[in-house]
């Protein structure tokens, strides 16, 4: 007892599914006995569980018209601990192949009963089986180790059929669970779908009409009475259970709008969902289902790729069990998905709270997995775009985290992927898309990753692929470039970063590319003399038409994009960063003027203070349009103000002296209107017109 109370629930509430779940099967057996005995009917009224909480006793009176039980059944289902009726019962049904098969009990292993104890100091259980004459009473405490059973003989207290359990509540539970309102919640919550009707004793008002009687004064008549309407409370029997369970109905007989009206209620949500998916699956699992993909994603960050999100409501038979699950029957990045799963056989821990590992977890995890991408592949396939445009939207992100988690479900990803590419900068591309307007000669799926599409758009990178007619996919948020390796393939097309070495475009002019190596191996020699371990090396680049340089990534290190996104990591490592930087490769444009100007200056003045400064100017540029950080900002700042100083300097025609004069003029000024001299005003007799420097 002391086990059942401390340990084997998670919260006292689940005291009156449990309780309510007992009634229901009770019901559910004398239903399914009637069928060839109509005499266990009688006269004991409607098949009904009725409950009744009383503040001012302390009280929760729970009342089935079920099958009851006699002395004997007491003492084997309530003397007993983990002594389930019900599974007799199943037993006795499948030995008796006559009376036929299961009929869908509820209980299960016996102690439901006792999680009364979790907030009932004493237990009184009244009962009365269509099979005796006789009312018996069972009656413990929470503290003792002993019960009494003893025969009802208070007229009064008489039942026609069926059981009444009384709870005496705790003083620390009083308050809580004696209130009606609260015990409405709870069959909302748990029993709602309970397919026998369930009463609980509510609060009421309404208006009734009555006489006011006005005073008369001294020596006048008596005026007719006046009515006025007044509010008053009465209390009486409310049903807790008017919702039907959607998902035990047939598909075809359930209106769109029910199933929104459906997932408006259950989840408190005030769109309509963008799409949904009611089934049913046989065989060795069987379980019914309504999923949903919400109409917008989670305001709170703390919803988004949370496992614990209480989106999936599991059932068993009908009865609530948890919303509290961390990963069991959906994935993290299908978090986002809403819906009800009811099962008959689920593997239930005893206090019917967590979910065991098993294989048939496994199993409807699978089946619910490949029927929530059905469902988004039909939202993808509309003819009106706006519905996916806005699922992508809300959530794009997490189908880019299964790329990453689920290895197994890539064939099912990767067609829902959209990005913007160079060819389609203002609509999301499909990878279905971009393979359709591939050339034939094209052999890989081209892409570069940058923190923005407008640094993605002037990327030098891009400037010789988009001369040859070939469209890039531009990765702009932090998680598609992992996303995008982690599927290496689509269709048989390699994924290619167009920042990193060895780029192959296919219609390399080898002839030419021999010439330039050989005309440029000087040069490229002496910039990485000068650049010493800054790189790894220099070479002339096939990416290149109009920028002089750039800075590529080794192949298998890290992009410019990925070391920004890991020296952005609040936990990130700087010793794996310098491990992971990987080697750094400067391309030069063989046709650009600045490298034809260096290569004439390493053949004739190498020694050059102005082209080495020249060399080191042009490295720190393609750092930062290759997407890398100088290492020294300031630094960098000053050689562009020398060299703006070296291009500027007398380009205005300002000369030296003219400094000077302008200088000394204002001096003479200042000296004048400090003696205090009244200023002369000359008016101009010739306007001339200076010559402008830049037409000359």
């Amino acid at each position: 007892m002391d086990l059942i109370v401390h340990s084997l629930y998670s919260h006292k509430e689940v005291f009156l599914r449990e309780l309510v779940s007992n009634a229901s099967d009770a019901l559910d057996k004398l239903r399914f006995l009637s069928v060839t005995d109509p005499s266990v009917l009688a006269d004991g009224g409607e098949l009904e569980i009725r409950i009744k909480p009383d503040q001012d006793a302390g009280t929760i009176t729970i009342t089935d018209t079920g099958i009851g039980m006699t002395k004997d059944e007491l003492k084997d289902c309530l003397g007993t601990i983990a002594q389930s009726g019900t599974s007799k019962f199943l037993k006795a049904l499948k030995e008796n192949k006559d009376l036929g098969a299961d009929n869908g009990l509820i209980g299960q292993f016996g102690v439901g009963f006792y999680s009364a104890f979790l907030v009932a100091q004493k237990v009184v259980v009244s009962t009365k089986s269509p099979k005796a004459d006789k009312q018996y009473v069972w009656e413990a405490e929470a503290d003792s180790s002993s019960y009494v059973i003893k025969e009802e003989t208070n007229p009064e207290k008489m039942l026609t059929r069926g059981t009444q359990i009384t709870l005496y509540l705790r003083d620390d539970d009083k308050y809580e669970f004696a209130d009606p309102s609260r015990i409405q919640g709870l069959v909302k919550n748990y029993s709602q779908f309970v397919s026998f009707p369930i009463y609980t004793w509510q609060e009421k008002s309404r208006t009734v009409e009555v006489e006011e009687e006005e005073e008369s004064k001294e020596g006048e008549e008596a005026t007719e009475k006046k009515k006025k309407t007044i509010t008053e409370k009465y209390w009486d029997w409310e049903l807790a259970n008017e919702t039907k369970p959607i998902w035990m109905r047939n598909p075809k007989e359930v209106e769109k709008t029910e199933y929104n009206e459906f997932y408006k209620k259950t989840f408190n949500e005030f769109l309509d969902p963008l799409a949904y998916t009611h089934f049913t699956t046989e065989g060795e699992v069987e379980f019914r289902s309504v999923l949903y993909v919400p109409g917008m994603a989670p305001l709170s960050n703390e919803e988004i790729m949370n496992p614990k999100t209480k989106n999936i409501r599991l059932y068993v038979k009908r009865v609530f069990i948890s919303d509290d699950f961390d990963g069991e029957l959906f994935p993290r990045y299908l978090s986002f998905v809403k819906g009800v799963v009811d099962s008959n056989d689920l593997p239930l821990n005893v206090s019917r709270e967590i979910l065991q590992e098993s294989r048939i977890v496994r199993i409807m995890r699978k089946r619910l997995v490949r029927k929530t991408f059905d469902m988004i592949e039909e939202i993808a396939e509309k003819d009106d775009k706006e519905d996916y445009k806005k699922f992508w939207e809300s959530f794009g992100k997490f189908m880019k985290l299964g790329c990453i988690e689920d290895t197994g479900n890539h064939k099912r990803l990767a067609p829902l992927l959209r990005f913007y590419s160079s060819k389609n900068e203002t609509d999301l591309i499909s990878l279905d898309q971009y393979v359709e307007n591939m050339p034939e000669t094209q052999k890989a799926i081209y892409y570069i990753a940058t923190d923005s599409l407008q640094s993605a758009k002037t990327a030098p990178f891009l400037e010789k692929l988009v001369q040859k007619d070939i469209e890039v996919l531009y990765l702009i948020e932090p998680i598609d470039e992992v996303a995008i390796q982690n599927l290496q393939t689509y269709k048989e097309k390699k994924f290619v970063d167009i920042s990193k070495e060895d780029l192959e475009l296919g219609d390399d002019d080898e002839d030419k590319e021999k010439e330039s190596k050989q005309e440029y191996t000087l040069l490229c020699d002496w910039i990485k003399q000068q650049l010493g371990d800054k790189v790894a090396k220099v070479q002339i680049s096939k990416r290149l038409s109009s920028s002089p340089c750039v800075l590529v990534s080794g192949k298998f290190g890290w992009s410019a994009n990925m070391e920004r996104l890991m020296k952005a990591q609040t936990l990130g490592d700087t010793s794996s960063l310098e491990f992971m930087r990987g080697r750094r490769i400067f391309e030069i444009n063989p046709d650009h003027p600045i490298v034809k100007d260096l290569s004439a200056a390493c053949k004739n003045e190498p020694e050059s203070t102005e082209a080495k400064r020249a060399v080191e100017l042009l490295y720190e540029a393609a750092l930062i349009s290759s997407g890398y950080t100088p290492e020294s900002p300031a630094e960098l700042g000053s050689k562009i103000y020398e060299m703006m100083t070296m291009a500027l300097g007398g380009r205005w025609g300002r000369s030296d002296t003219e400094k000077d004069g302008a200088a000394t003029s204002e001096a003479n000024v200042e000296a004048d209107s400090s003696e205090g001299a009244a200023t002369e005003v000359v008016e101009p007799s010739e306007v001339r017109t200076e010559s402008d420097p830049w037409k000359d």
